[in-house]
């Protein structure tokens, strides 16, 4: 068989087969357009999830007559003025987005230049073009896209519902929005609205924000935490979360490289680095991150969708990137996420007691009979209506109510603690588990273990950056039985525990012995401290690094070396936790990313009962 030439038709439809898969590439090319073409205004319709028809109307710049007629040309663009493929600053460049749309479906532009005394508009079905002809339009470009994939039907068996392409297309221009705050963004299907974002006014990282809020959620807007580094030609800006603020998946992660939507396995593998002391395993923070770089820098042109980048320099970027969300998580490190609604806490339906279960009754008759003159015990309405008087004793069955619900009040009035953090001052223990303190604002709920844990946690990074952990010699030194697998992993890290506080040494063919731990655990359980430990190493797998894995470690350690719930405080420790965790970076959460501490303002509590 011999070499010919493919015609135009056919190349068009190859290319269409990279560039456009699905009724969102459409809606992403030609809303990168409008942008391109300085639209500040940018409408989307979507019928039948976009199979049927597809508009996408902006305010741009427009085209005359002689540009229509090249816009639908292969490989036919003003994107690059001098030819160069490294000095891209615009989203399209390649001039195939519109023939290769065409290739495919009925497709009809009409636009009007600025300045221009009229419209015009041609069209193209599966790739024949039609004259230009005059038209009448306002301002900007309108394109409808027809019966998609109808000149390559084997393409429609692969798209799903209306529904999922509806969703898929919804999830592209907000995408595009979060990067493109001065601009409205219109999202139809059906005649219903899905997206109405009006351009956003005031200088670009305020503007940003409330975008990624509309976008991303309240929450994010409320708990996230700025980024803007630069070094050299690159700088990184945007938004993440508080470590509290976190999900089972990284979904609602967005990267962009010079305003383009990006995916990178290099980016998103940098940000798990930067949350590893903060974060589980498996959870995922918000975030948004903008990064503006040279363009001879960057390569763009590696993927047919443009969906993924080649940076000159990996190394910078990755740097740069774990120091930024390193310092802005620093910076806010005693914080946590505030998502707590309130309103949540008030039940429409506030239940009746009965008259035979009511708080009287649950008194004791001897309660009563304790007053010097008749007891008097309220009838039926008063109990249903009224609240005990003090005078009647009901103070008496205080400790009865402490033994079951496990409540600790001090008389906390006349202590001096010194310098009083924003955490205040520690007023009770609830379920031996809670401490409750007030500062001059708020009621601040906090988690003992949770808060304990971080604070063990973090000293004993900072000992192992300063040498190794003191430790504590066993009177009696344990032994802990183990698989000869588990027993050989403990052995061969005997060192790296060894700067930990951990001493562990063979004994036998199946057990170690414990000789000394670190001096912060005091009263832990040494069995199953090293049985866990010796769990995660097996998970790790032959070609773990140790060395990367000792965050890990110390997150066990501090774990078992914490209060536990369930433990009762005295007021004085209760308030010496409270100063710890205000001296302690990351305090905000634990070393898995729960919340430490929840923030109940009293302005909050009084909506509550319609103050």
């Amino acid at each position: 068989m011999t070499i010919r030439v493919l015609p135009n038709n056919l190349i068009n439809q190859i290319a269409a087969g990279e560039v456009v898969e699905r009724p969102s590439s459409v809606v992403k090319e030609l809303v990168e357009n409008a942008i391109d073409a300085g639209a500040t205004s940018i409408e989307v319709t979507l019928v039948d999830g976009g199979k049927s028809l597809i508009i996408v109307t902006d305010n741009g710049k427009g085209m005359n007559a002689e540009e229509l007629a090249l816009a639908v040309e292969r490989h036919a663009t003003s994107k690059l003025p001098d030819d160069n493929l490294f000095n891209i600053n615009f989203l399209g460049f390649r001039g195939e987005a519109l023939p290769s749309i065409a290739s495919v479906a009925r497709m009809e532009i009409t636009s009007r230049a600025q300045g221009s005394d009229g419209a015009y508009s041609i069209k193209v079905e599966g790739g024949k073009k039609s004259e230009v002809m005059p038209a009448a339009y306002s301002k900007g470009t309108r394109i409808e896209v027809r019966d998609l994939f109808y000149a390559t039907p084997a393409r429609l068996k692969f798209l799903k519902t209306s529904a999922a392409e509806t969703l898929q297309a919804v999830d592209i221009v907000n995408r595009i929005a979060m990067a493109n705050p001065h601009i409205s963004f219109v999202f139809k299907d059906d005649n219903k609205v899905k997206i109405n974002l009006q351009a956003e006014q005031g200088e670009l990282f305020d503007a940003r924000l409330k975008r990624l809020s509309e976008v991303m959620g309240r929450d994010f807007g409320q708990n996230s935490v700025l980024i803007n580094a630069q070094r050299d030609n690159l700088s990184i800006s945007g938004y993440v979360s508080l470590p509290t603020l976190n999900k089972a998946n990284s979904l609602s992660q967005y990267l962009f490289v010079n305003n383009r939507p990006v995916r990178d396995k290099l980016l998103l593998g940098a940000v798990k680095a930067a949350y590893q002391d903060v974060l589980a395993a498996g959870r995922y923070p918000y975030l948004a991150l903008f990064f503006d770089i040279a363009p001879a820098d960057v390569d763009v042109n590696v993927h047919p969708a443009k969906a993924e980048v080649r940076f000159y320099d990996n190394n910078l970027v990755r740097g740069l990137l774990i120091t930024a969300v390193r310092n802005a998580l620093n910076q806010s490190a005693n914080k946590t996420a505030q998502t707590l609604d309130l309103s949540e806490l008030i039940s429409e339906n506030i239940p009746s007691f009965d008259e035979k279960k009511n708080v009287w009754d649950k008194i004791p008759a001897e309660t009563f009979s304790l007053q010097e003159h008749t007891p008097y015990r309220p009838s039926v309405e008063e109990k249903t209506f009224s609240a005990p008087k003090s005078g009647y004793g009901f103070n008496n069955v205080l400790p009865e109510l402490e033994r079951k619900f496990s409540v600790k009040t001090e008389n906390v009035e006349n202590m001096d603690y010194g310098d009083i953090g924003p955490l205040g001052v520690a007023k009770a223990q609830f379920h031996d588990t809670y401490i409750i303190s007030q500062n001059e604002d708020s009621i601040i709920i906090v988690d003992q273990h949770a808060a304990h844990e971080r604070i063990v946690m973090e000293r004993l990074k900072e000992a192992l950056a300063k040498g190794g952990a003191q430790t504590q010699m066993l009177l009696i030194p344990e032994i802990v039985d183990l698989n000869p697998a588990d027993k050989m992993r403990l052995i061969e890290a005997g060192e790296e525990l060894k700067k930990l506080g951990l001493v562990v040494e063979e004994f036998g063919t199946t057990a170690v012995i414990v000789r000394e731990i670190p001096a912060l655990l005091k009263n832990c359980d040494v069995q199953k401290l090293v049985t866990d430990l010796a769990e995660e190493m097996s998970e790790w797998g032959k070609g773990f690094e140790l060395a990367e894995k000792l965050h890990l470690i110390c997150a066990t350690i501090a774990c078992h070396g914490s209060v536990r719930a369930g433990r009762r405080l005295n007021v004085e420790e209760m308030n010496r936790l409270l100063r710890d965790m205000e001296r302690t970076p990351n305090t905000g959460q634990c070393n898995h990313g729960r919340p430490t501490y929840v923030e109940l303002k009293i302005k909050d509590i009084a909506k509550l009962f319609d103050r």
